[in-house]
């Protein structure tokens, strides 16, 4: 890349940086100027896509051990429609397998935190504060049945553990709620991502045919739309900077 496109890059990211959208108008302004870019039936795709997102749900991901377990939980969460994925990271570092994910962790929201036992507390006190409900997966003996959990009742965080340890004592004592899914044969646990896919294709099943207001705002959806065309169009960064340029020019 030449240095001007490098400058040009670098004074665009600060201008989108520090850009203060007067009203939802301007970020509709910018997204409908991006959308000239992309093809028509790719705008679409986003829209349909959109429609379907949430943030009532999300996912944590506790020191996984495996990539391709991490990168499957991921296409899984993206396939559901679940935007926002938190990776706590302790012995293990996440890493991701593209052959696994197919590209779908370019669409979701991925949060990771290097963690400690003592600094733990503090990422899920967060999510609560955010207004989560904490569930626990696990297959303790006091764990609520996931067909008799109701998910209607709160936003929810359910937390994956490690596939050899599960869930740190730490997230289990955090945990307002436990959840298991039943099991009928001498296998004591599911695969990671089997878990997540049998959890979420129960829980946002139930939220589509609610009255749950579990889908993203209409602000949100502008946000992940350009998120979403700056990853799909060519040269975004010189295609922000000429919309800033003819905004300026507009402006008296």
């Amino acid at each position: 890349m030449k240095l001007q496109e490098h400058l040009c890059s670098f004074f665009c990211a600060m201008l989108f940086a520090t850009y203060n959208f007067r009203a939802m108008h301007d970020l509709a302004s910018l997204v409908g100027f991006l959308s000239r870019f992309a093809t028509p039936s790719r705008v679409q795709q986003f829209n349909n896509v959109l429609a379907y997102r949430t943030r009532y749900i999300t996912i944590v991901l506790e020191d996984i051990y495996q990539s391709q377990n991490a990168s499957a939980v991921l296409r899984t969460c993206e396939c559901y429609g679940i935007q926002d994925i938190h990776v706590l990271q302790k012995s293990n570092t996440y890493t991701l397998n593209p052959d696994v994910t197919k590209g779908s962790d370019k669409w979701l929201n991925i949060s990771k935190y290097r963690v400690s036992d003592k600094t733990l507390s503090n990422c899920m006190l967060e999510l609560k504060k955010s207004g989560y409900r904490l569930v626990a997966t696990s297959p303790s003996e006091d764990a609520t049945d996931i067909n008799n959990f109701d998910i209607e009742q709160q936003k929810t965080a359910f937390m994956f553990g490690n596939e050899h340890r599960g869930l740190s004592n730490e997230l289990l004592q955090l945990a307002d709620v436990k959840v298991k899914i039943p099991i009928y044969g001498f296998t004591e646990s599911y695969n990671i991502s089997v878990s997540v896919a049998i959890i979420l294709n129960h829980c946002v099943n139930i939220l589509h045919r609610s009255n749950v207001s579990w889908k993203i705002t209409q602000e949100e959806q502008l946000k992940l739309m350009l998120d979403w065309l700056k990853k799909s169009v060519k040269r975004p960064e010189l295609l922000i900077n000429r919309f800033y340029t003819e905004v300026s020019n507009k402006t008296p």
